[in-house]
């Protein structure tokens, strides 16, 4: 995942609005999202090489999301799977902040990442690069490839958009979103950021939604959750289609 964009307890219905979008290289073999075969609770996309997820819900009402730190002179070849710390965080037994407080004793077994977890009223962001566990209040969110709310032009553009889209009415909410998430225009390069990558490949990683021959936008993503419901719709994108999949869950104890 290389954008998340969140409002949490801004709307009247939807404690979580999450709008997000997976970048990932196009022959990286993935499963689109599904109730998985090894654990039933548990609704998420699925990479097929580390068998991790960057996103995901559960029937209990849990959430968790992942977005890599892009810091191209780290060498992670030897580390874990960032993926395995969404999957982890979904399926962990106890309260999700003590799952988050565990991050600090193993950050140096992954490359850079954020991650975010939690519930409706819970929700919690930690860093392995700043190892700060942060349990967030009301507002509007952005992360990308950076730290939570870094100033980045596809960062910012989206928290607006995020913001103006969540007073509509509900029924256009998730279609205003994905377009929102499909805006592929490049960032002038005065307001590119310096991340230790070409040029070139700033002005093509600056959109929200990314396109190149390798490399790209896979999927996007429209969570809303409410006290007792989460809506899960997704937007796959491939060479030649486009497909969509929405699912509703009821919350439960169980």
């Amino acid at each position: 995942m290389c954008l998340i964009l969140f409002a949490y307890h801004v709307h009247p219905t939807y404690k979580l609005i999450v709008a997000a979008n997976r970048d990932e290289f196009f022959q990286r073999p993935t499963a689109s999202a599904h109730y998985w075969n090894d654990n039933r609770k548990i609704l998420a996309g699925r990479d097929l090489e580390k068998m991790g997820t960057w996103m995901g819900v559960t029937t209990k009402g849990r959430f968790a999301a992942l977005t890599n730190y892009r810091d191209p002179s780290e060498f992670s070849l030897k580390k874990r799977s960032r993926g395995e710390l969404v999957a982890d965080a979904l399926q962990f037994k106890g309260d999700v902040h003590a799952y988050m407080k565990r991050l600090t004793a193993n950050k140096d077994l992954y490359p850079g990442y954020n991650l975010l977890a939690g519930d409706a009223n819970n929700l919690y962001y930690y860093s392995n690069k700043s190892d700060h566990l942060k349990r967030l209040t009301p507002g509007v969110y952005g992360l990308s490839n950076h730290l939570l709310d870094t100033e980045w032009p596809k960062v910012q553009k989206g928290k607006a958009g995020l913001s103006s889209i969540i007073k509509m009415n509900d029924c256009c909410m998730v279609e205003e979103l994905f377009m929102l998430l499909q805006n592929s225009d490049p960032a002038p390069d005065q307001l590119l950021p310096n991340t230790g990558v070409t040029l070139e490949m700033e002005r093509m990683l600056s959109p929200l939604f990314i396109k190149s021959d390798n490399y790209g936008t896979r999927s996007s993503t429209v969570i809303r959750i409410s006290d007792n419901e989460i809506q899960f719709n997704e937007r796959i994108f491939t060479e030649n289609e486009r497909k969509d999949q929405a699912f509703s869950i009821q919350i439960t104890d169980e």
